[in-house]
């Protein structure tokens, strides 16, 4: 069975990008958020990338 990239619904703060990132590569969710805003603050494209991602991964239709 392979993995799925999903949004994470239980393990979510605004869409569940950092949730679902971090249950597909077995890393705290913290550190993906952490590493999301050091984006954002320093590139100024992790919004940008944090939208498309949202947009663009879908949602876990297995509810957790």
């Amino acid at each position: 069975m392979s993995k799925q990239l999903y949004r994470s619904r239980t393990n979510r703060k605004i869409a569940g990008v950092c949730g679902g990132l971090g249950e597909y590569m077995n890393l705290d969710p913290t550190i993906i958020r952490l590493i999301w805003v050091l984006l954002i603050l320093c590139a100024g494209t992790g919004l940008l990338a944090y939208l498309i991602a949202a947009l663009i991964i879908p949602e876990n239709p297995n509810g957790y």
